[in-house]
């Protein structure tokens, strides 16, 4: 999930104490988005452990909860805010769902990459176990992804590199590469999209890319949809075209998202990044798939629209768009 859609549930909800966020979240009989605005709220208080640790980790376990859902959807987006709380209680949690052969591929996914965003050396591993043994090839990268991650944030490479400061919020994969060199677009591109290095270190430069955020930027990320066997690579691809916001970004992504045969995790990055850049040709794009036979890439559609709403709106509270 983009940063910008993760700002907007955080502000749109309701003040509400954390057993009425908990109960709006595992609520199937709640509209998806308010189950994301209870979600992102519930992060809010679940990254304020070293404040108040008791309500903390009680917002742990209460977003923990929904990993019994049926949303593929929320259940992927409920492992990424835990990885994004710097809490270390997430950790059991996020090792379990991780390993758990019966949660979607998806899910097992983010939890993997939560874990290294997370930089929880106990979870090594279970990730290199992953890594070695898991059937899914996005599971498989991904654990390898937060192996790397882990492996940087605790060496000495993590304290004496030169990274350039964020405009994202985010707890990203990989590291942008250090400002230590002066990369040219072009450096960065062929590293982006040569399939013979290592996946961390093709995130890097997509990362680097993404901080310099200019069209030529945008562009050069694009080709990583290019003849890119992974799913995972395409879908974070997608995400970061979400991040940027820049509206040069939206022609790939409607071609990624009307790809049928593509890979649902990537098409529902693609329809959430066009959510989050919000031009007004995205509407008729994202309403085409409101009917759309893959769930997650269906509810998706909805989220977006949620955000469009939201971007282009002067009123705080609306009806979300639903399927018909």
């Amino acid at each position: 999930m983009s940063t910008k859609l993760e700002q907007h549930y955080q502000k749109v909800i309701d003040e509400k104490d954390l057993e009425q966020l908990r109960d709006v979240l595992v609520s199937k009989d709640s509209e998806l988005a308010n189950r994301f605005r209870a979600l992102f709220n519930l992060k809010c208080v679940a990254e304020a452990w070293e404040k108040d640790p008791e309500d903390a980790n009680k917002a742990v376990k209460y977003i923990a909860e929904t990993f019994v859902d049926d949303s593929e959807l929320l259940k992927h987006e409920v492992a990424y805010v835990l990885g994004q709380t710097k809490n270390m209680t997430s950790c059991p949690i996020l090792r379990t769902v991780m390993l758990d052969a019966a949660q979607q591929p998806m899910v097992r996914h983010e939890a993997a990459e939560a874990l290294g965003a997370l930089g929880d050396l106990e979870s090594l591993d279970d990730l290199k176990k992953v890594q070695e043994n898991d059937p899914h090839p996005a599971v498989q990268q991904t654990a390898e992804l937060a192996i790397g991650r882990i492996n940087w944030a605790h060496s000495a490479k993590a304290q004496e590199e030169q990274l350039q400061e964020s405009l994202y919020a985010s707890i990203d994969p990989a590291p942008p590469l250090a400002q230590d060199k002066d990369y040219k677009i072009a450096e960065l591109q062929k590293l982006l999209v040569d399939q013979e290095k290592p996946m961390f270190e093709r995130y890097r430069a997509m990362f680097r890319l993404r901080d310099i955020g200019t069209t030529d930027a945008v562009s050069a990320l694009a080709t990583g949809f290019d003849n890119e066997p992974s799913a995972l690579f395409k879908h974070e691809i997608a995400y970061v075209f979400g991040q940027m916001g820049n509206p040069a970004a939206v022609p790939r992504l409607v071609s990624v998202l009307a790809k049928m045969e593509e890979a649902p995790m990537v098409r529902h990055e693609a329809a959430e990044a066009l959510g989050a850049i919000a031009t007004p040709d995205v509407v008729p794009v994202l309403k085409g798939y409101l009917n759309d036979p893959v769930d997650v890439v269906r509810e998706s559609a909805i989220v977006a629209l949620d955000m469009y709403a939201y971007e282009n709106s002067n009123e705080l509270e609306y009806a979300p768009p639903t399927a018909n």
